[in-house]
């Protein structure tokens, strides 16, 4: 099988991780380089991968699959505005997935989406497009995941866990089973949650609790 080339939207440290993962399966990909928005980068390398310049010069590698590698907590709708404005069908996004994931067969994987090293899928489930599991993330039975999803590390959710789009939750937070997280809820790192969380909301906590809610964000 030829490799296909891979293009990174973002030149971060999540570009450097999905770059590794991607390196780990030199059958499957091809890396080309990265492209980000700042062009302060434009013209540097990323652990060896040219950062080739803006998002636009996506629709030069017609080829290319593309991975969009950004991540925050601060802007946790930010990786499917990104993808949004890429413009891109969904056939031209990679999935990637770290050797060192187990991840249960029958498993469904949306485009763009990324598991890196450590990462357990118990059961078979659907995982949305541009999801981003980080090390060590545990996804267990009748869980349901929006697009757009970031777990840090060490993430875990009970079973029958209802994610939403463009969630966020922090390094080693916890989730009870059977709970709901909002779109664009974030988790605080360490948290455990035993109640759901509304959509737009902060919660951090041990147990959890909201500190901050939906429109007064910034």
């Amino acid at each position: 099988m030829t490799p296909r080339p891979l293009l990174l939207v973002g030149g971060g440290g999540l570009a450097r991780e999905v770059l590794a993962a991607a390196r780990l399966a030199p059958g499957e990909w091809a890396p080309l380089g990265a492209l980000d928005d700042d062009p302060t980068k434009h013209g540097q390398a990323l652990d060896g991968l040219p950062v080739l310049g803006g998002s636009e010069l996506v629709h030069e590698h017609p080829d290319a699959a593309v991975v969009v590698c950004v991540a925050s907590a601060r802007r946790p709708l930010g990786r499917l505005a990104l993808a949004g404005k890429l413009g891109l069908g969904q056939d031209r996004y990679g999935t990637i997935t770290h050797p060192g994931a187990h991840v249960a067969p029958g498993c469904v994987i949306g485009p763009g989406t990324v598991l890196l090293a450590g990462v357990v899928v118990t059961t078979p489930l659907r995982l949305g497009a541009h999801v981003v599991a980080m090390p060590h993330v545990i996804i267990t039975h009748d869980d349901e995941i929006g697009d757009g999803v970031t777990f840090a590390g060490g993430a875990s959710l009970g079973g029958a866990v209802r994610v939403g789009e463009s969630a966020y939750l922090g390094q080693r937070a916890a989730v009870r089973e059977g709970l709901a997280i909002g779109a664009g809820a974030v988790v605080g790192m360490g948290a455990v949650v035993l109640a759901d969380v509304p959509a737009g909301e902060v919660w951090a906590g041990v147990p959890a609790r909201r500190i901050l809610r939906e429109g007064n964000r910034t």
